[in-house]
Parts: structure tokens; C-alpha cells; sequence
């Protein structure tokens, strides 16, 4: 789990069969740190309609990637209403009665997970067997679709939802090919560690990512300061091309001395005499 700052805020090792649906809400719950998300987006492997209904019902804006979505099938409330355009798009039907039903079985769910007296990996498998929600989970599944259904409407018709979706999406993929280009080689037991499923492994290459990422970070804010008071012309539509994955700069052979230089303003020079 990565912020939009590109941190990684926590994981979780996992078999490489179940769907990783199952542990969304758990590697959420479990953060390491940082502010509370607002918005949660997964790839299509880690959605389905109960997820959506329960990161909803735990006040979080679920904004999962969604294969083929002109394929997507939606939902309404009432039968009998005219959608226009959307009326053979709206083939499935939300059973408010089916939520109401199960409402305060629904809020007991909620708050044991939230409260940690349940993990979540537990309820979700709960709540669908062999394939198959149960009616409680079912109810779940219909409270999420709408949530569903609004996700795919904003996805269809605004830009800017889509582009920061797919942002961060890009942020993860981003953070897996650094830890892929990094311990590969000679070191690269410490990734195979990491792919094996060994959490004290996990905790040490995601302290390293973080590491590199507030480098990067902060010598590509001052060297874009520098630039700026300099008089160059820095267009932001370059600098939203900047990635803090950046690599080749890092050397990770060798040995090191952890011991602080004495560094005016606290950073290196930028322009370093040969």
C-alpha cells in the first residue's frame, strides 16, 4: 500500500492463489502509518462488489480499476424508472428491501472490522462460499453496486477522475519495477526474499524504497527551486513527468558510513566540482 507521495505505508505477504480481494481491507487496517486514505485504488484483481460495499460502509471512496468497463454491468434502484440511454445499460436490479433486511447484521460486520475484532480476510471469506455470497454478503454486494454504479458513471464522463486513478495506479507499478531494477543481480536475494513471502524482508526493502523516494524528492524539489530563482523556464507539465523511482544515481554495492556530513542547508551541492 503506497500514498499518492509515492510511500509505501504497508503490505501484506499473501498466497499467490486467493484473490487478493480478500486482503484489501486487512493491508489497509494495518497501515504502518500516515493520514488516514481518503480514496482506495486497487486493480481489477482486487475488487468485487462485497470489497466495494464494505470500504463504502467504512468510509472510504473505492475507486478500483475496471477491466473492460463498456462491459460492465449496472444497476437500479427502480424498475419501472426511464434511465433514457441508460435503460439497457441498467440491466441489474439493487434490492433496497435485501440491505434493509440485514442492516444491523451489516453494522455489526462494519464495526468489527474497524474495531479489529475480526480480520477482514475472515469476514469477506465469510460471507461467500464456494464462489457464492451468502445472503448476508449478498446484501453487502447490493449496497456496494452503488457505489459501483457512481465509480463507473465518473469514470465514463470525467477526465480528471480517470487521469488520478490512473496516476496512481502507475505510482504502484512504479514502485515494483524499483525494487525489481534494485535487488536484482548480485543483490538480489534480498528481492527473491521479498517474493518469497518473508515479512522481515518486506519491512527492510520497504524501508529502503521509502528512502530512496524522499531522496529523490527532495533534490528534484530543490533542483526545481534552483531552476525557478535561476530564471529557467520550468513547465509544469514537465515536472508532472518527474518520477521519484528514479534509480541510476543509487549505488547499492559496496559498504556505507551512516555517520551524518556536515552539509550546508542540509543537501548536497547540486552541481558537485568533478
Amino acid at each position: 500500500m503506497i500514498n499518492d507521495q509515492a510511500a509505501g505505508l504497508g503490505g501484506k505477504v499473501v498466497a499467490g492463489t486467493p484473490r487478493d480481494s480478500l486482503y484489501v481491507l486487512d493491508v489497509l487496517y494495518d497501515r504502518d502509518g500516515g493520514r488516514r486514505p481518503e480514496t482506495i485504488v486497487t486493480d481489477t484483481s482486487s475488487y468485487s462488489d462485497i470489497v466495494f460495499g464494505l470500504l463504502t460502509l467504512a468510509g472510504y471512496a473505492y475507486a478500483p480499476q475496471l477491466a473492460d468497463l463498456p462491459d460492465q454491468k449496472m444497476w437500479r434502484v427502480d424498475g419501472r424508472a426511464d434511465y433514457a440511454p441508460f435503460n439497457d445499460a441498467a440491466r441489474g436490479r439493487i434490492d433496497l428491501k435485501r440491505i434493509e433486511r440485514h442492516w444491523q447484521d451489516i453494522l455489526r460486520i462494519i464495526g468489527s472490522v474497524h474495531t479489529g475484532a475480526v480480520r477482514a480476510h475472515d469476514v469477506i471469506r465469510m460471507l461467500s462460499r464456494d464462489g457464492r455470497p451468502t445472503p448476508l454478503g449478498d446484501a453487502i454486494a447490493h449496497y456496494g453496486r452503488i457505489s459501483k454504479i457512481l465509480h463507473i458513471l465518473r469514470m465514463a464522463d470525467e477526465p480528471g477522475y480517470r487521469h488520478q486513478i490512473k496516476a496512481q495506479a502507475n505510482l504502484q507499478e512504479g514502485r515494483h519495477a524499483l525494487a525489481r531494477k534494485i535487488f536484482h543481480g548480485r543483490n538480489g536475494q534480498l528481492y527473491q526474499n521479498y517474493q518469497e513471502g518473508m515479512e522481515d524482508q518486506i519491512g527492510a526493502l520497504g524501508l529502503v524504497l521509502n528512502a530512496i523516494v524522499l531522496f529523490n524528492t527532495r533534490y528534484m524539489n530543490a533542483a526545481l527551486t534552483h531552476l525557478r530563482t535561476s530564471g529557467f523556464d520550468v513547465r509544469e507539465e514537465d515536472v508532472a513527468c518527474l518520477s521519484p523511482f528514479v534509480r541510476h544515481h543509487i549505488n547499492m554495492m559496496g559498504r556505507y558510513s551512516f555517520q551524518l556530513p556536515e552539509l550546508p542547508g542540509g543537501l548536497r551541492p547540486l552541481n558537485p566540482t568533478p
